[in-house]
């Protein structure tokens, strides 16, 4: 690895930097000095215009700690003609966006256009016709270092790159960062897979799942950009402390217009104020609910139970109950919506209103069918026949109502299951109801099967492994048309409906065919530490690979006996802020009030999860029930058999146990003044 001692070629490649650094300066001017006066057509071009440039002129920002290009290639030939121009020997540097001169010709390169691609999966005995492959190292936002590898030089050994261990290990405060600059082969392979396919991607901790599902968004956006600017992206994250927590990711790789939302967000038809218990929602998650709705729903549909007659004019047409009941039969056996079909019915009745006229030698025209569909006659028919149902409504009365829900439950929910699902006290309206969380799904599936839910081109379901079955169809309904990621970890399944098998969970988003890819290589979490935390893998998730750890830094990682109680919890927590970097405090969530105020009487300021860390306040106190997809560079975990007590039985405390364990990347102190759990003896 060269250093700034070898100033030659550094300088190079600081002058270099600097001047793609103007570069951009100088797209970002011109983007701003447009003038759209004598283009736009009317105010609303104008409009869009301007947020077009808005947004153009954001993605083109210069973020001074971040590095601009983090890599090199140096081709043997050029490359072919459908990636880039130019002569043999042709050189490329990698970076987050394209910046371009004056002239045209590029400076960087974006790390997703197919030239970037072998600064990934080249290798020694694939070298992708490139002779040279530089790292960059980087200090804040200053070039410091680089190291070369020849891939073409057979005296060259293969070693690890020490640039990019550094960059894998450099202490992190504040959001989550992109890996565009550390992406590993088999990640790539990932990132890069076609919009049409789905792909699950099974992730122990620290193995870069989640960062390799908000790469793949931002590559899917540049090869496939029209198409999903027409059709929408969008991230859905557990909770909202993980999705601030993330938010960064994407702008930092120039992408701005991807939603980022959580599954009772894309549910929230009615105000939740309610809770289950475990056994209840479990129940309500069931895929059998689907079934029961949809019962109830076409419940409200009766034959008809005579003719209607249309008066137009001084003539009167009539069409007989037989003909009615058989266009409701035809409707019924399609596979549409009941509002679509609901729509549907005056249409067939006013078209068998005009084969009569047509027969008694009137030509009736579209107006006059429209017409008849709109007669008050033909609407009350449909009104009595099939009626409009409010799906909020709907569910209310199923959880309200003990004989209408066994009356649809019959043969899919036993009896003890039924009481289960009824409130004690029955709600009086939609607005006074004690909603829970999984009540608003049930009126999305109930809303869904009345009107058809917009699907989006993309979806990135990361933390898939908590869904329920009735969670997965309500996210599989906002890609019906689309592709999703589905990112998650079986053994972190900290829910009591926690999907048991991929296969299952991609049944029910409807994305069966979807390919699953196992990452098991260990960017994150040091090596004592996952070693540790896998002792509980055969009692949470029996037949899952171990994740084995590549970091070259075994990391610092202690068990200590906590004699004083908080005290010696406050104790290990500021002996960790001693080190760069951040620290979390992770613990029951129960024990987090008594934590919190041990912490202040210590005089050490700290923030929750969702807070941003500061370089003076670099200490988070997390609920455990929080702690899923957050990483920090050192970890205090307190109590760990706290943790799997305060959940409803073992199997889950011990996966939320094994989430607490792997959230460090540089270091974990464990303390407790109670034993530690069994299964990590």
């Amino acid at each position: 690895m060269s250093t700034p001692g070898h100033d030659d070629p550094l300088s190079k490649e600081r002058s270099h930097l600097a001047a793609s650094r103007s570069a951009l300066r100088a797209m970002r001017e011109d983007v701003e000095s447009l003038d759209i006066t004598d283009v736009t057509a009317n105010w609303v071009n104008a409009a869009v215009l301007e947020s077009q440039i808005e947004q153009r002129i954001k993605a083109l920002a210069d973020l001074s700690e971040t590095p601009l290009f983090f890599g090199r290639l140096d081709y043997l030939h050029a490359p072919g003609a459908e990636q880039a121009e130019g002569g043999d020997g042709e050189r490329f540097y990698v970076g987050r966006r394209h910046v371009h001169d004056a002239d045209g010709d590029p400076m960087v390169i974006d790390w997703r256009a197919p030239v970037s691609q072998p600064f990934y999966r080249a290798s020694k005995k694939d070298p992708q016709d490139v002779s040279l492959r530089r790292r960059f190292g980087y200090t804040g936002g200053d070039l410091t270092a680089y190291e070369d590898e020849h891939l073409l030089d057979p005296a060259e050994a293969a070693t690890t790159s020490r640039l990019l261990q550094q960059e894998i290990e450099r202490p992190r405060v504040g959001p989550m960062r992109d890996i565009v600059a550390t992406i590993q082969p088999e990640q790539d392979e990932i990132v890069r897979a076609g919009l049409a396919g789905s792909v699950c991607v099974q992730g122990g901790p620290g193995t870069g799942k989640t960062a390799v599902g908000l790469h793949r968004v931002a590559y899917l956006l540049y090869a496939h950009r029209e198409r999903l600017a027409r059709t929408g992206t969008l991230v859905i994250g557990p909770n909202r402390s993980f999705l601030h927590y993330i938010e960064q990711v994407l702008p930092a790789l120039g992408e701005l217009t991807v939603r980022q939302a959580t599954v009772d967000d894309l549910v929230a038809h009615v105000e939740v104020r309610g809770t289950d218990e475990a056994a209840t929602a479990v129940i309500k998650g069931d895929a059998r609910m689907a079934e029961v709705l949809r019962r109830a729903l076409y419940s409200h549909v009766v034959p008809p139970t005579e003719g209607v007659v249309v008066v137009r004019g001084s003539r009167r047409w009539r069409v007989p109950v037989y003909e009615l009941e058989e266009i409701v039969r035809e409707l019924l056996a399609r596979d549409i919506r009941y509002g679509a079909a609901r729509e549907a019915l005056p249409q067939r009745i006013a078209h068998a209103v005009l084969v009569q006229m047509e027969r008694a030698g009137e030509a009736p025209d579209d107006r006059v069918q429209n017409a008849v569909a709109r007669n008050a006659a033909v609407k009350a028919l449909v009104k009595s026949v099939w009626p409009q149902v409010d799906p909020a409504k709907l569910v209310l009365r199923l959880l309200a109502d003990a004989d209408f829900l066994a009356e649809h439950a019959e043969g899919i929910l036993t009896e003890d299951e039924q009481k289960a699902v009824l409130w004690v006290k029955p709600a009086r309206s939609v607005k006074s109801a004690p909603w829970s969380p999984a009540d608003a799904v049930l009126i999305d599936e109930a809303t869904d099967l009345i009107e058809r839910t917009h699907s989006l081109g993309h979806v990135v379901l990361d933390e898939a492994q908590d869904l329920s079955p009735m969670q997965y169809r309500a996210v599989g309904r906002r890609c019906t048309t689309g592709s999703a990621t589905v990112l998650g970890d079986l053994a972190q399944g900290t829910t009591p409906w926690a999907t048991r098998s991929w296969a299952q969970a991609l049944g029910h988003l409807g994305k069966g065919e979807a390919v699953v890819e196992e990452l098991t290589a260990g960017f994150r979490v040091p090596t004592d530490v996952i070693a540790y935390a896998s002792r509980l893998l055969p009692h949470i998730a029996p037949g899952l690979t171990p994740v084995a750890s590549i970091r070259e830094n075994p990391g610092f990682f202690d068990i200590r006996t906590a004699p004083g109680g908080t005290a010696d919890v406050v104790a290990a927590c500021r002996e960790l802020l001693e080190r760069e970097g951040s620290v979390g405090l992770i613990a029951a969530d129960a024990r987090v009030p008594e934590l919190a105020a041990a912490l202040a009487a210590a005089g050490i300021g700290h923030v929750g999860p969702g807070e941003e860390t500061t370089r003076t306040t670099r200490l988070t106190l997390v609920p455990a029930s929080l702690a899923k997809g957050l990483e920090y560079d050192y970890v205090v975990l307190d109590e760990p058999q706290a943790v799997v007590d305060g959940e409803p039985d073992e199997r889950t405390g011990l996966r939320r146990l094994y989430v607490a364990l792997t959230r460090a990347v540089s270091g974990l102190i464990v303390t407790h003044a109670t034993g530690l759990p069994q299964q990590l003896a």
